[in-house]
């Protein structure tokens, strides 16, 4: 078990808002006490042993550890087609950027192939190495397809949707579809039945027909504004209903690539900030670099940290990492720090139902967090107690 720790000095982001000089007590893997220590009589550590050692952060931020519900793989590893081995690599990747709790997302593939990777990542997550599985494809439009392969594309038959649920063993977290295709508002209907998030992605639905898909149990717009229709000002399409409705979370890609300042100021502006997830859709080449790479069956060129298809151009993923979503999102979109922390840490925690664990710096929660310099950049993780980057201060 890790041993105790106490971080001072640091501005620490709160569910309740910031505590400047702020103080987080971490007890094994858990976080035992965060917040004001003025608040405190003094010399006492919140329950921990007053040896404790105390590693002063002062001119720092502290954030809860990231939580990405949409990421294909990173540091050369891919989620959809490589070994276990190759999985963890890319999740320490990801980890050694902030992110804390990972889904593993998949794309098309033919549904022999998608249930044996779900069999093998679905151990993963009973390890508890990420936290589940996303299904990006086969179930979406072929007029939306992205990076994936048409020939694999399919309708959401129900009992296919069904049968990828159940080789993920209780593990399935999220399915993407186009809730317009033959079967799509029952598939929907039965992954709100399952427990599984409905996300409505690579689609060219219409905006009444987003609002069907909506009231069916769909919650999440899978990378808003991307592979689906513009917005219109006579066919407003899925981007308006998806902006509108309280009950959708929108994922956005905040990478400089993937959507205009302005088009993420919209989003937020619309949904507010409890209904933003900040994702990566990374896939291997994030924290790896440039060249090719194979997304599924399809072929990627990834050059200056765009990734496109090699056949077609369309742009396949992306290389981003949390912490330059979060660098970006504070520095360049100039959100506040408190509404970014909720984007990249709490919404998506809620969403997957893991807020009881991760998501926020609260007492009994996993002692999941990040560590930032004044400019919001990484220098520090810490994932159940141990630090993956043990901060380099001074």
């Amino acid at each position: 078990m890790a041993p105790s720790k106490v971080l001072a000095g640091a501005r620490v982001v709160l569910p309740t808002g910031i505590v400047h000089d702020g103080r987080v007590i971490i007890d094994g893997p858990r976080i035992a006490d965060a917040g004001d220590p003025s608040a405190q009589p003094a010399g006492v550590l919140g329950g921990a042993p007053a040896d404790t050692p105390v590693t002063d952060l002062s001119g720092h931020w502290v954030v809860p550890g990231f939580v990405d519900l949409h990421n294909h793989g990173g540091g050369g590893a891919s989620f959809t087609s490589g070994t276990a081995e190759d999985v963890l690599r890319g999740i320490h990747t990801h980890r050694l950027h902030g992110t804390t709790t990972v889904v593993a997302s998949t794309v098309t593939g033919d549904m022999h192939g998608l249930a044996e990777r779900a069999g093998m990542l679905s151990e993963l997550a009973e390890q508890g190495d990420i936290a589940g599985i996303h299904f990006e494809g086969p179930f979406i439009s072929p007029c939306r397809k992205g990076a994936h392969s048409e020939e694999l594309l399919r309708d959401p038959d129900p009992a296919e949707v069904r049968k990828l649920i159940d080789a993920a063993r209780g593990r399935a977290r999220m399915v993407t579809l186009a809730p317009e295709l033959p079967g799509g508002l029952d598939s929907v209907r039965l992954l709100a039945e399952h427990g599984v998030i409905a996300a409505i992605g690579h689609t060219d639905a219409s905006y009444e027909q987003t609002k069907a898909a909506i009231d069916a149990g769909a919650t999440v717009a899978t990378h808003l504004f991307n592979a689906m229709p513009a917005l219109g000002h006579r066919a407003p399409g899925p981007i308006a209903a998806l902006l509108e409705d309280e009950r959708i979370t929108v994922e956005l890609i905040n990478d400089g690539t993937h959507l205009h300042p302005a088009s993420l100021e919209l989003a937020f502006h619309h949904a507010g900030p409890g209904r933003v997830a900040f994702i990566t859709d990374a896939m291997d080449a994030a924290g790896f670099g440039d060249g090719r790479y194979m997304l599924g069956p399809l072929e990627v060129e990834v050059a200056d940290g765009v990734a496109r298809l090699v056949e077609g151009g369309s742009i396949a993923g992306s290389t981003l990492t949390l912490d330059r979503a979060f660098q970006r999102a504070v520095t360049v979109d100039r959100l506040p720090v408190e509404d970014v922390v909720a984007a990249i840490s709490a919404n998506p925690a809620r969403l997957l139902g893991m807020d009881d664990r991760v998501g926020s710096l609260e007492p009994g929660k996993d002692a999941d967090l990040v560590v930032l310099d004044a400019d919001f950049a990484l220098k520090g993780v810490m994932r159940r107690g141990e630090w993956v980057v043990a901060p380099q201060l001074g």
